[in-house]
């Protein structure tokens, strides 16, 4: 009887778990708003830097030249976004990829 009230236990937090979690997860369409409107434009039209609308990159190319930067690049990404985690940047670039 106590292994099914554990099992029941269990079960309803990894439900919670599973309910809440996406409420952390980052947002990247207001991380872009924040860090990257500025200059590719608030629907990535571009403004003083390039359009990022319709972009040829990868998700993952963009999350990479978020992370590490890319010495060919102009500043500021021939850095890393700061202040930008891993997540964060992965979600800006599927943010980034649904514009069209």
């Amino acid at each position: 009887m106590r292994i099914t009230h554990l099992l029941v236990l269990l079960l309803v937090i990894a439900l919670l778990a599973a309910v809440a979690l996406p409420a952390f997860a980052a947002d990247g369409a207001a991380i872009y708003k924040t860090k990257c409107a500025a200059c590719h434009g608030p629907e990535g039209q571009g403004k003083v830097g390039p359009a990022v609308k319709g972009t040829s990159l990868t998700a993952a190319q963009i999350t990479d030249l978020l992370t590490k930067g890319n010495d060919a690049k102009k500043v500021p990404h021939k850095k890393a976004v700061a202040g930008l985690s891993a997540d964060d940047a992965k979600a800006v670039a599927d943010y980034v990829k649904t514009l069209k």
